[in-house]
């Protein structure tokens, strides 16, 4: 079994050697199905969709805790096969800024924001952003993990205060049907 995160880090890594190549297909859309991490039980679903030089995220979870924002990143690595979801990394930052929200003038490119979860624990959000790309030489997202984290983000430095992370999923090539 501990050959298995390392065989999937290969696959991954052969997959985007492909999908890179100057005759292989565009990929217009993404998509990261998160599972809890231990102890934690918010899973979802986040979509990616490149729209010219914008990418649409939306993204649908549950299980996190009642009325509470919780921190949403993008992380450097796609593996999410420790406990934690600390073999995802730090978040995903290829120009070395400062973190920060997504609105704020410099900030990591997997800086999404803050998620909101209603009196059920479930959230639905959306965020057009033009800082990431699926795979073009912008900040490309693809093979890299969405991580949920316990706390909000709060913008300061170094990540945020953003606490545990709760879900993890990789982001991969989604099914354009």
């Amino acid at each position: 079994m501990k050959k298995l995160p390392a065989t999937l880090s290969i696959l991954c890594f052969a997959a985007i050697a492909y999908l890179s190549r100057a005759d292989a297909p565009i990929v217009q859309q993404a998509v990261a199905v998160l599972h809890p991490t231990a102890g934690h039980t918010c899973h979802g679903v986040v979509r990616f969709t490149q729209e010219g030089d914008l990418v649409k995220v939306v993204a649908d979870l549950e299980g996190l805790m009642p009325g509470e924002k919780h921190a949403f990143h993008i992380h450097e690595f796609g593996d999410c096969s420790s406990p934690d979801g600390s073999s995802a990394g730090g978040h995903y930052n290829p120009k070395g800024h400062q973190h920060g929200l997504p609105q704020s003038p410099q900030h990591h490119a997997g800086d999404l924001g803050n998620v909101q979860a209603d009196s059920a624990g479930k959230a639905h959000y959306e965020i057009t952003i033009g800082y990431i790309s699926i795979m073009s030489e912008k900040n490309p997202i693809l093979g890299r993990a969405v991580i949920v984290h316990a706390k909000p983000d709060d913008g300061s430095q170094p990540v945020g205060n953003a606490g545990a992370r709760i879900a993890c999923g990789v982001i991969g090539v989604a099914n354009p049907k």
